[in-house]
């Protein structure tokens, strides 16, 4: 089996690595550059920079040894610690291997050019950000020692006993968010307490971030043999999991055994990067059948399925010419199979009618078994009947997929829980040519899935857009308006990001992230509905070394894994430490988040899919719309009809459509069931639901009826809108009000707040902006007699001011 690793295709570095047994020591194994054995680390001279951070360990081990003869908890610093002891550790093996670590920068293309010095540099940095993590930690318990501060004691996770509930896990009968790193060093058994503990997270879990040609722990197509009997060898990596543990399984669907395509000439037509077949063939279908009924018997009950089964990675199938995926041997053809499905589709959509669909295209087709369509769709057809119908049939096409395969996961499991790893792109980003009906399948699973993400940094890659650098210090939207629509659209399920990329990703690394970004980013995706994080990636063996699929020779279809490694987490004691830092304080205070994230909603913008595939900038607009609102202190919310025909209608006040000039027949009833039932619907003009999903005029208008309904004057802005949305929700409007001066003429800070059985209220305050903001704290009905940060237990005037991306969780106590 061939590795996707970190190395020897530019140079000759050799590391050879031996996978640890549970009776081995992880440092057993060796590493050789040019067939010479790497300097031992102890070998190598103690750094003044380590010397300075070993006496900070003392002065901290000594400080919580007088904590707790106080009764003062201390796993904060215990985590500090931790990473304190590891991260020297692997300054000193990087310091030891200085071109394994040039290969590491090397393989990004951002930081390749400098890699030489970057190497060079990186153990005294992660050397120096140790010592500040020490510092910290060294003021933060001395402040409490003196009894400044009073911090909540941790809530920590139990990894053993913790269970899903309808919408949030419960651990100790309290809520909990548990958090890990999706793809954790491979060749390392599960019972390794150095990869798996409270510092990174302790969920055990059948399934990496693998390419089609690696096994290790996935549920794969390579677990049946030619033979039609199991790969027992490939099996014992899934019934080997020790059921000690809570954990997920992940179904990998990137590869198709040789065997099968002997069989199936057709089955990788219509492949796409992260799904390597046909889903609609029916050898595929068959071969998948046996692998997920088999699995899910063998796995039924067992602690590693609590977080559920991922039904797919981050699946898409654009059909559209042009895009950016086809580099990556993307869905550029489709089999007879998908062709034969799609001609049905047509076939009753069009209930029949062959010369409604002929008239509809400009097409003369002799019967629906004989239509045929050019995939990938040139895109100057967006906008027209035929580029509706195929875009619309390949996420229905996508839906049925996973429906099959959840469907027999439940013929012999039938309490498994389901989510599949959407990327937030199918929703966030204007095309809609993926194959992927987000709402549907949130729908679907029993869980929602994603792999949510933000950027803490401009994009680096040459070309893309940083406008938002203008205004925000952080880019939130993949946080923000994502978690909104999937709690809009799944409000009592629990929301799982299976590969958060908060800390980096293909498009933004930064070696020096703040972690006022860290803390601000993980608290405001808990608040906005994520209940559990597993996070981009955790790849260092505990002897410091790079994991397996890190080392040697790099010839996938792209680097992959090995260009990750550069300035991610694994280089950034500061980042990784404040990741668990933030996690424990957010379990601290879980019944909290939860008491704030559980609102209603009553302000709903309208979302539909049918206006979304039909225009080129639906997304853009409808985020620019949004963001008006996201900064007036209450939970957004979406409507789809879906939303309006399947959830209590009462839970909001008043529906704004804007931008949504096509809509179906039934989105329009919809809506006009809102009005009907006496909801409130405020539409931006005349050209909103004007037409059907194929263009063509609707002669129908909405009718007040029992509700009120405003139509918008043609031209009116975002502003006048928005002005008459908010007046039209002023009496739901919770009673805490912030008037916000950050020296600029936008708004940057985002709350929540709500009324506790005390009387008090919950206030969570975030600045999403570069600049200090001043900020003043009201009630509308009455005056505060207190206001407390929850935090620190010490009081707060209700004017003070908030740093660039600083987060406050206050106690408000009115008179």
């Amino acid at each position: 089996m061939k590795r996707h690793l970190l190395g020897a295709a530019l140079t000759p570095l050799v590391l050879l690595a031996t996978a640890c047994s549970e009776q081995d020591s992880p440092a057993t194994k060796t590493v050789a550059v040019n067939e010479q054995a790497a300097a031992p680390i102890a070998a190598v001279a103690v750094s003044p920079l380590e010397q300075e951070a070993r006496a900070k360990m003392d002065k901290l081990a000594g400080m919580m040894d007088d904590a707790r003869s106080k009764g003062i908890d201390v796993a904060r610093e215990e985590t500090i610690m931790w990473f304190s002891e590891q991260f020297l550790k692997f300054a000193n093996w990087d310091e030891a291997n200085p071109k394994a670590i040039e290969m590491a920068f090397g393989y990004e293309r951002y930081y390749a050019d400098d890699k030489e010095r970057l190497a060079a540099e990186l153990p005294d940095f992660e050397r120096t950000k140790v010592i500040e993590i020490l510092d910290k930690g060294i003021v933060e318990l001395g402040k409490e020692l003196a009894g400044e501060i009073k911090r909540r004691p941790v809530n920590k996770v139990d990894w053993q006993n913790t269970k899903a509930a309808d919408n949030m896990f419960i651990s100790n009968g309290k809520p909990i968010f548990p958090y890990d790193y999706f793809s954790k060093t491979v060749g390392q058994p599960l019972t390794n307490k150095d990869i798996y503990n409270d510092h990174l997270g302790a969920l055990y879990h059948g399934g990496e971030h693998l390419y089609e040609v690696d096994h290790d722990r996935a549920i794969n197509s390579f677990l049946i043999k030619e033979d039609g009997t199991w790969d027992e060898d490939l099996l014992k990596n899934l019934t080997d999991i020790p059921d000690t543990n809570i954990g997920f399984l992940v179904y990998w669907i990137m590869g198709i055994p040789e065997w099968v395509e002997a069989l199936e000439p057709e089955v990788r037509k219509g492949r796409s990067l992260f799904t390597g077949f046909d889903v609609d063939n029916p050898t595929a279908r068959d071969l998948w059948s046996r692998i997920i009924r088999h699995t899910g018997e063998l796995t039924k009950g067992k602690k590693v399925t609590e977080l559920g089964f991922v039904l797919a990675n981050e699946p898409h199938w654009y059909s559209e010419k042009g895009h950016w995926t086809y580099n990556f041997k993307e869905m550029n053809e489709i089999s007879s199979y998908t062709l034969a499905k799609f001609q049905t589709w047509l076939d009753n959509k069009y209930q029949g009618d062959l010369a409604t669909l002929n008239a509809n295209w400009g097409t003369s087709f002799a019967s629906f078994d004989k239509v045929e369509v050019e995939i990938p769709m040139n895109t100057a057809l967006q906008g027209k009947p035929i580029w509706y119908d195929w875009m619309r049939y390949n996420m229905d096409r996508g839906t049925d997929w996973f429906t099959f395969m959840q469907n027999e996961l439940h013929a012999v499991n039938p309490d498994a829980d389901t989510h599949i790893k959407v990327m937030p792109r199918m929703f966030m980003y204007n095309s809609r040519s993926g194959g992927i009906d987000v709402e549907a399948l949130a729908e679907l699973t029993t869980m929602v899935g994603h792999d949510a993400k933000a950027f803490g940094s401009a994009n680096i890659r040459p070309g893309k857009s940083n406008e938002w650098l203008k205004k925000y210090a952080y880019k939130w939207d993949g946080v923000g308006m994502f978690h909104d629509f999937m709690e809009s659209v799944a409000p009592e399920k629990i929301n799982i990001n299976s590969e958060s990329h908060f800390l980096s990703s293909g498009q933004w690394r930064d070696l020096d992230t703040r972690t006022s970004y860290i803390r601000n980013v993980y608290w405001l995706a808990t608040l906005q509905g994520m209940d559990a994080n597993m996070g981009w990636f955790w790849a260092r063996d505990p002897d410091g070394s790079p994991e397996d699929r890190l080392e040697g020779e790099l010839d996938f279809f792209d680097p992959g894994l090995g260009g990750a490694y550069a300035g991610s987490n694994n280089m950034q004691p500061h980042v990784t430490n404040e990741v668990t830092q933030v996690m424990y304080d957010l379990n601290s205070f879980s019944e909290e988040i939860i008491a704030l994230r559980e609102q209603q909603r009553p302000l709903r913008l309208f979302y539909s899919e049918t206006t979304a595939i039909n225009t080129k900038d639906y997304m853009t607009k409808g985020f620019e719309f949004y963001e008006q609102f996201f900064f007036e202190g209450f939970p957004m919310g979406f409507v789809t009809q879906n939303i309006i025909e399947k959830q209590d209608n009462s839970k909001w006040d008043t529906v704004v459509v804007y931008n949504n000039p096509y809509v179906k027949d039934s989105e329009f009833a919809a809506l006009q069931s809102f009005l009907n039932q006496g909801g409130t619907v405020i539409v931006d003009s005349e050209y909103s639901l004007s037409m059907n999903e194929y263009g063509q005029p609707r002669t129908d208008k909405l009718a007040a009826s029992k509700g009120k309904l405003i139509v918008m004057p043609e031209g009116s802005d975002i502003a006048a809108i928005k002005d008459v949305a908010m007046a039209e929700i002023a009496d739901s409007m919770p009673a805490v009000t912030i008037a916000e001066d950050n020296g600029k003429p936008f708004k940057t800070t985002h709350w929540r707040s709500v009324k506790q059985a005390d009387g008090s209220y919950l206030v969570n305050i975030f600045n999403l902006g570069h600049d200090t903001a001043k900020l003043d704290l009201s009630l509308i009905d009455g005056d505060i007699a207190s206001m407390t940060d929850l935090m620190t237990s010490n009081p707060v005037q209700t004017s003070f001011e908030l740093e660039s991306e600083g987060v406050l969780l206050l106690q408000v106590v009115p008179k």
